[in-house]
């Protein structure tokens, strides 16, 4: 490529983002399909994200066409965008933003995207109107997840999480059939439910485990854990031994990856055995 037009350029924004695994993902892709480009760690603190936003708006001509956004950047990363798409706005964070020739910034929300892609790869057979969610969790991560299975035509959803309060605000932010759980309850919850998914940290390396019995969980249910440290956490090793579909919870960062990667570098990726093994490798 000459010098006068330089490599595509994307990365991820966090803080701290030494941890993130996109690097591998991106980079493989770009390996796999034989394309120019580059795409790094980019660690910005929150006090440099002004001028980091300002400096990615300059950027298309040295390469720049947009970044992932993770902690803590999700939602501060909002006023700095030119226009927003309608599930970002729903979910209320951003991690994927586009630069465009003109200098302005896209965002969108791919999480949504990325666990639906995940859950039907992982269980083709589910069928999403066929019967209620229950959802554990009621952070950032249960709102996209609520929004895809709102969009999917759930008939019903129920957050179950520690702090009522906190789901039913995030049940009256989104509308639509969502009721509310204590964790208390979360057991009789689960009667006739076909999906029941884990967006919250118990369970993650490192985390207290995730306390709750699957007895009253149909078997035909299928049981999805967002976290993939461990890859095979207990919760889906427990609902794999009562006989219950499971779709383990790297899928999902895997496939949300796929727009921004398409929008920066012209290629729409797809997800393969090979690529899951060589995020997961050391």
């Amino acid at each position: 490529m000459s010098e006068d037009k330089p490599l595509p350029r994307a990365g991820v924004i966090g803080w701290p983002v030494a941890h993130s695994r996109s690097p591998k993902l991106h980079g493989y892709w770009l390996k796999q399909y034989g394309l120019e480009g580059r795409y790094d760690r980019l660690p910005v603190p929150p006090e440099g994200l002004a001028d980091f936003m300002a400096a990615l708006r300059a950027g298309w001509n040295e390469g720049f066409r947009g970044v992932n956004v993770t902690i803590p950047h999700k939602e501060a990363v909002l006023p700095f965008l030119d226009e927003v798409d309608e599930r970002a706005r729903r979910i209320g964070a951003v991690n994927t933003i586009t630069l465009r020739p003109d200098g302005s910034l896209h965002g969108q929300n791919t999480d949504a995207f990325g666990f639906y892609e995940n859950l039907i790869a992982g269980a083709p057979h589910w069928q999403p109107g066929a019967a209620p969610a229950v959802v554990l969790g009621a952070g950032g991560s249960a709102r996209a997840i609520c929004v895809a299975l709102l969009d999917a035509g759930l008939p019903g959803i129920t957050l179950v999480n520690r702090s009522v309060d906190r789901a039913e605000a995030l049940a009256d932010s989104l509308g639509g059939p969502i009721s509310v759980a204590s964790w208390a309850a979360a057991p009789l919850a689960l009667q006739g439910a076909g999906l029941l998914v884990n967006t919250t940290a118990l369970g993650m390396t490192g985390q207290p485990p995730l306390d709750l019995a699957l007895d009253e969980l149909p078997a035909e249910a299928v049981v999805n854990d967002i976290v993939y440290a461990p890859l095979q956490t207990d919760l889906l090793r427990r609902a794999a031994a009562r006989g219950n579909r499971v779709v383990d919870g790297l899928g999902m960062l895997l496939h949300q990856g796929r727009p921004g990667f398409a929008a920066w570098f012209g290629t729409w990726p797809e997800v393969t055995d090979g690529l899951r093994a060589a995020v997961l490798a050391d």
